[in-house]
């Protein structure tokens, strides 16, 4: 869907707080831009589970525990993910999609508690009442922390750096400008 479904109001505001009352989200997973060919904007990933109750079943010769997740919604941000596809595409390689489908798993598995874990700028397991004091909102960056990178920056060092680095271009400019002038000059042409 398009993004836009994860926070209007009115009509799209009443349906949301039904899905997510109703139990039915289990995740939110916005895409990076570019993955498909019809649009270049990103997209978001609504997955619906009609069945987010505690419960044991057989998948593939094996016993899956799935615990209860009613009250809670997972929102992944994958927009820094995946590598370029035909120059101007995004596609996910088989090692990012077996990472992400195992962290999903992860999430919805008994003993999830210490397999899968809130990760800034990546995943967030949301309660329903966090939800509902967001106004019902499933935009995953209201949930997901991302990190400030600029409070690392010694912005008075930086400062000093690029000062020095535009000294340096107005000199050569000058030398360019005498340059200039006297290439003039040599062909006849003061200025």
């Amino acid at each position: 869907m398009a993004n836009g479904a994860l926070s209007g109001d009115g009509t799209e505001l009443a349906i949301r707080k039904q899905l997510i009352q109703n139990h039915l989200v289990e995740a939110i997973v916005i895409l990076p831009r570019n993955m498909f060919y019809s649009t270049d904007i990103s997209v978001t990933l609504w997955m619906l589970n009609n069945n987010k109750k505690a419960r044991t079943v057989e998948q593939n010769g094996k016993t899956v525990k799935y615990r209860n997740r009613e009250k809670e919604v997972l929102f992944i941000d994958l927009r820094q993910w995946g590598e370029p596809f035909e120059k101007k595409y995004i596609q996910f390689p088989p090692e990012q999609i077996q990472q992400i489908a195992q962290n999903f798993h992860n999430w919805q598995r008994e003993g999830h508690e210490k397999s899968y874990h809130n990760e800034a700028e990546y995943c967030y397991s949301a309660t329903i009442d966090e939800i509902e004091a967001k106004g019902w909102s499933l935009v995953p960056s209201k949930y997901i922390e991302f990190l400030n990178r600029d409070e690392q920056i010694d912005f008075d060092t930086k400062m000093k750096q690029m000062q020095g680095e535009i000294r340096d271009l107005l000199q050569q400019e000058e030398i360019s400008t005498q340059e200039l002038k006297f290439l003039f000059e040599k062909l006849g042409y003061k200025t």
